[in-house]
């Protein structure tokens, strides 16, 4: 799965907006197969951004160090 630019935020929140009015266009007009179409694109950007915000917040993250695992019966 590719991951989204974090830099393109702006940019896919654009896109989900410009869906949202041709999906109440297509609604207005009566064109049932363009809305599910549209839906389709509409929520597969949502999903978009909802990962790339998770991206995000992982990456503000530190990692946790584990140390060195014990083996019973090992020489040290």
């Amino acid at each position: 799965m590719l991951r989204g630019d974090p830099h393109q935020r702006r940019r896919l929140e654009e896109i989900i907006r410009n869906l949202g009015d041709r999906i109440e266009e297509a609604r207005a007009n009566g064109w049932l197969g363009e809305v599910q179409g549209l839906q389709i694109s509409f929520d597969a950007a949502r999903n978009k951004l909802a990962s790339l915000d998770r991206l995000t917040r992982n990456r503000n993250r530190t990692p946790v160090s584990l140390g060195m695992p014990i083996i019973p019966g090992e020489v040290r």
